[in-house]
């Protein structure tokens, strides 16, 4: 066995040289047909007549005639340009609007209509301002056929830290038919992490020693280009107990949903979703002390716009 092994490793030793020795050989033959550096250079001399040298001193930049044939920049713009059609703004460059130029805009995340329950839900929000800086309101709950409401509103100061980050600083009013009203100091931040994760996380002081940390996160699937699929994940952590509205320490609740929605235009889509909803912890011994379901599914059509 050891002689098999000398006599291999003999034989792929000389092999190697050979093959090495080759390479040597045809590099040298490979530089003999070069031609000298001096040689190449005098084949190659200048011309009799030299070219016109243009004088670029007399040239301004952003004035000089396009050539014959360029492509126009609007030929593929339907005729729309950065100050004609439906979407120019008066006194107004397009390029500053948002950025200098404060504007509203108006979103509805969610309304949404669960037929078993006989309640609606929202998620409404409005601002504001500039890219960077805006006033913000949001409002979330749901209402009943029955009187019944519940509601949480949020004055916020947005400002933008990055291109896809913003912080928000401000107060949150809760009220409710059933439960004590509450008010909060509001910090978090929002915004668009990789792989177009939407995430919002966000903590609260309350005025009586409440604390309370939100979080939610929701992506969207593109099926087709109007049909999108969103799931969302949403959970909430409180620091303390509050028997009046039903809420313990530790991990208090978490959803979980899946929504269909078909834009008809990128303001105006309605969807179908289902949502898996569970309290934990001494939120959901509370609710069980009170005769009520510790977890739920609904099912429900609603509306996403904005304008």
């Amino acid at each position: 066995m050891n002689k098999f092994f000398l006599i291999t490793l003999l034989v792929f030793t000389t092999g190697l040289a050979q093959a090495q020795n080759d390479h040597v050989h045809d590099h040298s033959a490979t530089q003999t047909l070069a031609p000298p550096i001096e040689t190449a250079v005098h084949q190659h001399d200048m011309p009799e007549t030299e070219p016109a040298v243009t004088d670029h001193s007399a040239m301004t930049m952003g004035t000089e005639t396009p050539p014959v044939g360029a492509r126009d920049p609007h030929a593929y713009s339907g005729g729309f340009t950065q100050t004609e059609g439906p979407f120019t703004l008066p006194n107004a460059e397009h390029s500053m609007h948002g950025v200098q130029e404060p504007i509203v805009s108006i979103h509805g995340d969610r309304f949404e209509y669960d037929p078993d329950a006989e309640s609606t839900d929202y998620e409404l929000q409005a601002w504001r301002g500039t890219s960077f800086d805006r006033f913000i309101i949001k409002s979330e709950g749901s209402f009943a056929a029955k009187a019944d409401y519940s509601n949480q509103t949020e004055m916020l100061w947005g400002h933008g830290i990055s291109a896809f980050w913003d912080t928000e600083l401000g107060l949150r009013v809760d009220s409710s038919s059933e439960c004590k009203n509450r008010q909060w100091l509001a910090a978090g931040v929002q915004g668009m992490a990789p792989y177009w994760f939407k995430l919002d996380f966000t903590a609260y002081l309350g005025t009586q020693g409440q604390s309370e940390i939100t979080f939610n996160s929701e992506y969207e699937l593109l099926l087709t280009q109007r049909l999108f699929l969103q799931p969302r994940a949403e959970f909430t952590v409180r620091g303390k107990n509050d028997p009046a509205n039903m809420l313990g320490s530790g991990l208090a609740s978490g959803s979980l949903s899946l929504r269909m929605r078909y834009e008809f235009s990128r303001q105006f889509a309605p969807y179908l979703g289902i949502e898996r909803s569970k309290q934990f912890g001494a939120t959901a011994d509370l609710t069980h002390q009170l005769g009520e379901a510790e977890q739920e599914t609904r099912y429900f059509a609603g509306l996403r716009f904005w304008f």
